[in-house]
């Protein structure tokens, strides 16, 4: 059994009214925090926040201020960097025909946005080819790739490939570059160049970066080329924007240079210069500084729309446009897609939900297949399973005798890897991804001996013993501490996200002063910790749970709340604001 259920539950709570068991600070963490107090001059709540990542005393100053300069690494530590940007550079002076083929989400479609920024600041152009989700899946295809080969003198492959033997093959009529993050094989395919920091061979240093890391290092070396040439390129500072919205957007961790990374991705796209960024921002309704939550559920599922449920290049040329008015008309498209998307989504969650109960949520993996379940929404189906019951989950839609699905991991169990074992051994037609995702096709025949399979993959890693999911919490405040200045401060920490979770922090025996429904599940309230000071919040969903009527009814019962912090801008002003997740009697 995992140590935080044995250690006593924080706060005394066993069971939340969300069916968590709270986790707070260990002593470990306790005393390291009030170390960093008496070395620093960090607040309490900001020292609890750095001890539980790990952070030392002597590296507050720079872990609070993380910069490209001292993170960003050497793009030549990863294998085929330098022919990669030598032959794309080549391929710009010479003015060949340059084909971009990019995957139909978010990292694929930031990493061909990338691209196509820098070759329109250098005067060129590139076909952009992004592959229907439905028609061809996921990755090159043997035909794509081939007709693409014709025409073109370079194919560059932007968040897929590495595993694309029989495609890159077919490609022999042009040379392929690969520029992926995605779990490579024993055996590589024969592209002039592949660079990926998870290829076997590699050492995995750099595995946190998305495919967007990956080709901006290759921007970084292709303009340290240039230098040495007396030529200068354009501007990369300016495409941070869309590193740091695939960085999120695809859930990679945010540690090392990812860090650094999306904080300053976050400052480019508060200037609000990308047209295709800012129209998605306007029409997600987003009018305050741009924060890691907003890029992975605001603008994240509108780009992702298109691959989805329309046309699968929609977000790549919406996040590669230089006219407002284009991209606005995408960003409405986008919009409206994704509104369908969720529409579509919440059918066959439920659906997929009541075949896992049925099955069992006790075991290793969690998986639903159906017939006619729409390919572009099992893999947030797959997230929803996975969050609902702290397990690896599956989800796979059924048509014509074949079956496509995604799974989506939890920390400490590699589901690509599995799944790539999967494909090994013969059990499904195609599998890979990363520890966190992954996609598999297969015959509806096989499904349940390569689910029985996977379940057993996993079961070695330990992905059955997780138990209920808890809530971790890195301390308790008073409503009267909490003020804007406080929230400033903890946001300095940041960003959060994968590889670093946002703080939660618990308000102990609050009293509800006030509690309205927001639309038909939202929640707004008012608490207080028993003084004059009282701080607003908001529960997104709450009744969809016992959350909301346990609120709504709270009367003068004490209660522990826990959530988020956050700054709410309304008005001309800026306030504290809680963003609540759960709660407890007291």
């Amino acid at each position: 059994m995992p140590k935080d259920m044995t250690d006593p539950a924080y706060l005394g709570v066993e069971s939340s009214l969300t069916g968590r068991r709270w986790v707070g600070p260990g002593a470990a963490q306790d005393r390291a925090a009030q170390a960093l107090v008496q070395m620093t001059d960090v607040a309490q709540p900001v020292a609890q926040v750095l001890a539980r990542l790990g952070v030392q005393a002597e590296g507050v100053e720079g872990y609070l201020s993380p910069t490209l300069r001292e993170l960003l690494p050497d793009p030549r530590s990863l294998k085929d960097m330098e022919i990669a940007a030598s032959r794309f550079l080549q391929a710009v002076r010479d003015n060949e025909a340059i084909a971009i083929f990019a995957d139909y989400d978010v990292d694929g479609g930031s990493s061909a946005a990338l691209l196509i920024d820098w070759l329109r600041q250098m005067g060129r152009q590139a076909t952009l080819y992004v592959p229907d989700r439905i028609d061809e899946g996921y990755g090159p295809n043997e035909a794509a790739m081939a007709a693409l080969a014709k025409d073109h003198d370079l194919i560059i492959c932007v968040d897929c490939g590495t595993l694309s033997h029989g495609p890159i093959a077919a490609a022999f009529e042009a040379e392929v570059i690969v520029l992926d993050h995605h779990l490579g094989g024993e055996t590589l395919p024969p592209a002039l160049a592949i660079v990926n920091p998870n290829r076997t061979d590699e050492d995995g240093t750099l595995g946190f970066l998305c495919a967007a890391g990956v080709v901006f290092l290759m921007l970084v070396e292709a303009n340290r080329q240039l230098r040495t040439k007396g030529t200068s390129g354009p501007d990369l500072m300016a495409m941070l924007d869309l590193v740091a919205l695939a960085t999120v957007a695809d859930v990679a961790p945010l540690i090392g240079a990812n860090r650094a990374l999306v904080r300053q991705g976050l400052t480019v796209m508060t200037r609000r210069t990308r047209p295709g960024l800012v129209a998605l921002a306007d029409v997600a309704g987003l009018d305050t500084p741009p924060t890691p939550y907003h890029l992975g559920f605001l603008l994240g599922p509108r780009v992702n729309a298109g691959g989805r449920i329309g046309k699968a290049d929609l977000g790549a040329r919406l996040l590669a446009s230089d006219d407002p008015h284009e991209a606005s008309a995408m960003a409405e498209k986008l919009d409206m897609l994704n509104a369908e998307r969720r529409d579509v989504e919440a059918s066959v969650r439920r659906a997929a939900m009541e075949q896992a109960e049925a099955r069992g949520l006790d075991g290793p993996l969690v998986w639903a297949a159906g017939e006619g379940w729409h390919p572009g929404v099992v893999g947030i189906v797959a997230s929803r399973l996975k969050d609902a019951t702290n397990r690896p989950a599956v989800v796979i839609g059924l048509e014509n005798g074949q079956g496509k699905g995604s799974g989506r991991s939890v920390s400490g169990v590699d589901l690509g890897a599995s799944i790539q074992r999967l494909a090994a051994e013969g059990l499904i037609e195609k599998g890979g991804g990363h520890k966190m995702a992954a996609g598999l096709s297969l015959a509806a025949e096989g499904l349940e001996a390569a689910m029985m399979r996977l379940a057993d993959l996993l079961a070695k890693q330990g992905s059955a013993e997780a138990g209920p999911k808890a809530m971790r919490l890195d301390g308790v405040l008073q409503v009267d501490a909490v003020s804007p200045e406080l929230i400033t401060q903890i946001e300095t920490a940041g960003p959060y996200g994968a590889g670093a979770p946002g703080p939660r922090f618990a308000i102990p025996q609050a009293t509800i002063t006030f509690a309205k429904p927001v639309g038909e599940t939202h929640l707004r309230f008012s608490c207080s910790s028993g003084g004059a000071s009282k701080l607003n919040g908001i529960a997104f969903g709450a009744f969809d749970c016992e959350l909301g009527e346990a609120i709504m009814n709270a009367g003068r019962a004490r209660m522990h709340l826990a959530g988020r912090l956050e700054l709410n801008h309304w008005g001309g002003r800026t306030s504290a604001q809680m963003r609540l997740e759960d709660a407890s009697y007291a």
